[in-house]
């Protein structure tokens, strides 16, 4: 009887201990999941304190004064270089664009134009040179009721010649004009920048007087002054 008493004592304590043992495992979970909560919640309020600063800085940031501002000279150099017209819209020099785009539309017009005459003379030319009948493109550069003969054929050979190189000395102008306008709209754009810096003072003016100019001979007493004229420049 004492032993089987020994035997069911020594049970219940084994499963009591377990018990203990299960209790203070989820109460480490628990505890676990707790502390990660706390971190995560330390962690987004320290993002929502970072995300009210930086929008208070923006908030903050004082807005660009127009009035006062002074465009880039560098900026406005590499921007003409890069898109024509695009340093006049830095200088906030509106107004020179149609005068840049303009220039620029002529000329590809002009060297189109030109192009397009050349190539047309240039075949024309290139026919009446030679002996096949078939090639006869230089017909629609004759009037009405013209026809080319053995009679005027060289003064003909001579215009298309003389037209052909005209028109290509047109179309390679065109092309050097184009050129010349990029690069006056980047040096437009550069002085324009530059010339930004330039203080021209309200008070720039001219005075124009009478003033007695002393002589310092020392001869007559009467010949010892003489009327001028006195200029000042204020500014």
């Amino acid at each position: 009887m004492g032993r089987w008493t020994v035997i069911i004592i020594m049970l219940l304590t084994g499963i009591h201990c377990q018990a203990q043992t299960e209790d203070l495992a989820v109460m480490d979970s628990i505890a676990e999941v707790d502390s990660r909560a706390l971190l995560s919640d330390s962690l987004t309020g320290r993002t929502d304190t970072a995300s009210v600063v930086i929008m208070k800085e923006k908030q903050m940031k004082p807005k660009r004064d127009w009035a006062t501002w002074k465009p880039n000279p560098q900026r406005a150099l590499w921007l003409a270089m890069a898109l024509p017209g695009a340093g006049q819209i830095y200088n906030r020099k509106y107004w020179k664009l149609p005068i840049i785009y303009g220039g620029f539309m002529g000329c590809i017009y002009a060297l189109t134009w030109n192009d397009m005459m050349y190539k047309d003379y240039s075949q024309a030319y290139l026919d009446i040179m030679d002996d096949d009948p078939a090639t006869a493109s230089y017909n629609k550069f004759l009037h009405l009721g013209i026809q080319i003969t053995p009679a005027n054929e060289e003064r003909y050979k001579q215009l298309f010649k003389s037209r052909k190189d005209k028109y290509r000395r047109w179309r390679d102008m065109s092309f050097f004009v184009m050129i010349g306008v990029y690069a006056l709209s980047v040096i437009d754009a550069y002085v324009d920048a530059e010339l930004s810096e330039f203080d021209i003072s309200k008070d720039l003016s001219l005075k124009v007087s009478p003033a007695v100019i002393p002589n310092h001979s020392g001869g007559n007493p009467l010949q010892a002054q003489s009327l001028g004229v006195n200029c000042s420049l204020s500014f």
